[in-house]
């Protein structure tokens, strides 16, 4: 079967410059890539659209979302995950690291029971061929929950294992330093009333003091032994930082504070903020936006976090805005996610690399904005969207 497919009429988003001209794939690699025109019949004419490098997504919770469309309510594995896969390639997205957190005071929750069933259902998946996007896993620990250890062992030696990191959602510190919004959160979304949320705040102080250490211990060691990338998550401290760059971090997710950030990018760590973060205009948690940490040099990747279509909006708000150039921008969702977690064969339209390639048509709204579309994906040469 012939694997060779030419792009022509293209504009391409390389590492350091966007060109006009053909691109072409030959089994799943690009192997040329030329400004201008080319006499190959069979090209595919992508009449001056944008092609840009798979979105690389190392932290995202909608598998979760989809596990769990509603409080207790569980879905069945394998329908979550196709609908996650699918709405993942629709936004661009061609190698996902599926998070999925360990670890929850409530037993009952998604988080506080035994993922052995989801796991087992993306392996199946991607042996069969049935999944549009590369799943990768992302453990995230719930270091104060006491059952955090014991519900890691499911993915202990996986081979899609490839980033952790360690949380510690204690109202009062780091995301929930400001008890009111953690309020707000907690009774929103989970439905908590305020008694209950003033009862769980003194409980989870406990388990903070209780179990955060050994826990925090036993997965740093994990890390080292594995060769296995460690994230450190919502830093407000240059002390946080410090800890988790002596514990052999290399990513700093979502920083809640400018001091935590320039810290991370001070010691080497890459800096992590939230797609929705730049649509919005800021946090939903009342910490630092991302669009501040862009403007002074601190943002190295976005993630979509918990809408998937965000990646390509943030990167196009972020060019808008003269924040970043479009080959910059585009870094953050490709070449620099994909760095940060060892992926040297992807992340960037370059030759030899693989053929993970996102189109995107950008369009004028009503309102006189732009918007970014996207209108295909291949994932290694072949489309899957």
């Amino acid at each position: 079967m012939d694997t060779t497919v030419v792009f022509k009429n293209v504009r391409m988003v390389l590492v350091d410059e966007v060109i006009h001209g053909t691109l072409s794939v030959e089994s799943g690699r690009i192997v040329a890539i030329n400004s201008g025109s080319t006499s190959v019949a069979q090209a595919i004419d992508m009449e001056g659209d944008m092609l840009l490098p798979g979105f690389v997504e190392i932290h995202t919770d909608n598998f979760e979302r989809h596990l769990i469309p509603r409080p207790k309510v569980h879905w069945a594995e394998l329908p979550a995950l196709l609908a996650h896969d699918a709405e993942i390639a629709a936004a661009g997205i061609t190698t996902v690291f599926d998070a999925m957190g360990v670890g929850d005071v409530e037993h009952d929750s998604l988080r506080g029971g035994d993922m052995s069933r989801v796991i087992a259902v993306i392996d199946d998946s991607m042996a069969q061929g049935i999944l549009r996007a590369d799943h990768h896993l992302h453990v995230r620990c719930e270091l104060p929950a006491a059952n955090a250890v014991e519900l890691f062992q499911p993915f202990h030696d996986h081979e899609r294992l490839s980033l952790i990191s360690l949380m510690d959602h204690t109202p009062g510190q780091r995301q929930w330093e400001d008890l009111s919004h953690a309020r707000i959160y907690y009774t929103g979304k989970k439905g908590w009333s305020q008694e209950k949320f003033d009862h769980q705040v003194a409980h989870a102080q406990m388990l903070q003091q209780r179990y955060v250490e050994p826990h925090r211990r036993y997965f740093v060691d994990y890390c080292r032994a594995h060769g296995i990338a460690l994230a450190s998550h919502d830093d407000t401290t240059a002390e946080h930082v410090v800890l988790a760059h002596q514990e052999g971090a290399f990513i700093s997710e979502f920083p809640t504070t400018r001091v935590a950030a320039q810290t991370a990018q001070a010691l080497g760590l890459l800096t992590v903020m939230g797609g929705p973060n730049v649509v919005r205009g800021g946090s939903h948690s009342g910490n630092v936006a991302a669009a501040e940490l862009a403007r002074q040099g601190l943002l190295d990747i976005l993630s979509s976090d918990y809408v998937p279509g965000s990646l390509l909006t943030a990167v196009l708000r972020l060019v808008d805005d003269g924040i970043f150039s479009l080959p910059e921008a585009v870094a953050t969702v490709s070449r620099n996610p994909a760095r940060a977690t060892g992926l040297a064969d992807r992340g960037e339209i370059a030759q030899g690399l693989r053929a993970d390639l996102v189109r995107v048509k950008r369009v004028t709204l009503p309102d006189g904005s732009h918007h970014g579309v996207v209108r295909s994906v291949w994932r290694q040469g072949l489309r899957v969207l």
